[in-house]
């Protein structure tokens, strides 16, 4: 099965990237020789376009570039936008409603993503550690509902609840769950303190099938997917071969062909070395 292999996915955080933020010698040494055999690199994350622009630089991959889970999906080289499909604007506005008591109490921050920017109501502690580890600049824009009804051509990549509070977010995600079917709205985690809305065409599952069969004419079968995190399933099951992190929650790991070591372990070095190198 491996050796049909064309197109290799990846992750960034939890997956390339540990808690240096960066990529390790190791992973980065693996990743060229797959390159090197004649297979293509991607990269498709839960980040920003231009916060993930550094990391498929640090791979020299020549392919578009699949941010915000695949909602965002650009070629840096070329700078053509291959796609972006927004939140629908009512959904957007609904969700902020439905948040708002909690941000009033404090429980929650969110973050709204327009135009490749972060907008937030105000840069609180929260934000601005999210936004070192991402490497860019919030925007206080206020708010947030009024930002959109002031601006009706504005367009949200993507929505993100941010809490400390792990319990608080399982809630609400259960309840947006449950008020959303999954043909209206993309709901997922990337990481605990995360629940992230995009529209329901937005998932990295879609994102990497846009690429491998409509760019690139492949079959899910010449495709290898790395991920870590809940937001990985539908690429890990999409793909030919689907590995996951070791430090990936249990479904994650089910849902997986094949558990590497964790991202401090250089588990996607590990990943490379048994089926592709």
């Amino acid at each position: 099965m491996t050796g049909n292999i064309r197109l290799l996915v990846l992750d960034i955080d939890g997956t390339i990237a540990g808690q240096s933020n960066q990529i390790s010698l190791r992973v980065r040494e693996a990743i060229r020789q797959v390159q090197q055999r004649g297979i293509e690199v991607a990269i498709a994350t839960g980040r920003m376009y231009q916060s993930a622009l550094r990391f498929h630089q640090a791979l020299g991959s020549t392919l578009p570039l699949m941010a915000y889970q695949g909602a965002y999906i650009k070629h840096p080289q070329s700078q053509t936008l291959h796609r972006h499909t927004p939140l629908p604007r009512q959904l957007a506005l609904e969700i902020l409603a439905f948040l708002a008591p909690l941000e009033a109490q404090q429980e929650l921050s969110i973050h709204l993503y327009i135009d490749d920017q972060l907008h937030v109501r105000a840069i609180i502690d929260d934000t601005e550690a999210y936004a070192e580890r991402s490497g860019i600049r919030p925007v206080a824009a206020g708010d947030l509902t009024q930002l959109l009804e002031r601006n009706t051509a504005i367009e949200t990549t993507k929505l993100l609840t941010l809490s400390n509070n792990i319990p608080l977010l399982s809630d609400l995600l259960d309840k947006l769950s449950h008020r959303y079917p999954d043909t209206d709205l993309y709901l997922t985690r990337s990481v605990e303190y995360f629940v992230e809305a995009t529209h329901p065409q937005a998932n990295k599952g879609e994102a990497v099938r846009y690429l491998a069969e409509e760019l690139l004419d492949l079959k899910p079968d010449q495709v290898m997917t790395v991920g870590d995190n809940f937001n990985d399933l539908e690429m890990l099951r999409y793909a030919g071969l689907g590995v996951a992190m070791g430090d990936a929650p249990a479904a994650v790991k089910q849902a997986a062909d094949w558990v590497a070591p964790g991202v401090e372990q250089d588990g996607v070095a590990v990943a490379l070395e048994q089926f592709l190198l």
